[in-house]
């Protein structure tokens, strides 16, 4: 009789697999994205009044501070997510010797890090708004000007993807509370814990290529 036992190693493989597939796609959206922020913000018109070509790029004065506040939580949570992993990864490990009849490893508890990490990604969600609500009380609209429109957009896609991260946090909570196989959870965890990372990263790059189109 062919081994039906599910094979966890495979299927943590082909997840990981998965993601990056999926990942490729978003990164040359932001990538597509920066190419043309910056050929627009180079871009020369001319101007009949003046008889010369000016340069139409109005810079936009962000809120650094609100910004970086955000960053740090977003970092903050990127940090939070790899112990969850690390975490489930070690009780996934123990996981069979507990299996054992008369073993016992005690009652371990981890703290809950998978909590914590949906709580700052909510933390960040709510600061982004709060930045957009400093932007546009300034006189910086998403219809306003090209290059406020930029920061809007750049901005909002990474919010949606991350309110996707967020989405699967909530899931795999879910799981976690339903107690569900470990080797299960696991898997889950790992990808997650990835696209976070790479959600941080990306945001790290965007308020890096803001603060040289700034300059």
């Amino acid at each position: 009789m062919p081994d039906r036992m599910p094979n966890y190693g495979e299927r943590l493989r082909h997840a990981r697999l998965g993601l990056a597939v999926a990942m490729t796609p978003i990164c040359i959206l932001f990538i597509s994205f920066t190419v043309v922020y910056l050929v627009r913000r180079g871009f020369l018109s001319f101007d009949p009044a003046r008889n010369a070509f000016v340069r139409e790029w109005v810079p936009v004065q962000l809120p650094w501070l609100m910004l970086g506040i955000n960053t740090g939580i977003l970092v903050l949570g990127s940090i939070t997510m790899e112990l969850e992993r690390r975490g489930i990864t070690r009780e996934a490990a123990l996981a069979p010797i507990r299996a054992i009849p008369g073993v016992s490893l005690g009652n371990e508890r981890r703290f809950p890090w998978l909590a914590l990490t949906i709580v700052l990604g909510l933390g960040f969600v709510a600061g982004q708004l709060l930045v957009w609500q400093d932007l546009s009380a300034r006189g910086f609209h998403l219809v306003g000007g090209t290059s406020s429109s930029f920061v809007y957009v750049l901005t909002a896609m990474h919010g949606l993807h991350l309110a996707g991260g967020l989405v699967a946090l909530f899931l795999a909570a879910g799981a976690a509370v339903l107690n569900r196989n470990v080797q299960s959870r696991r898997i889950i965890v790992d990808v997650i814990s990835w696209y976070w990372h790479g959600m941080t990263a990306i945001w790290i790059y965007i308020v890096v290529l803001f603060a040289f189109a700034a300059s």
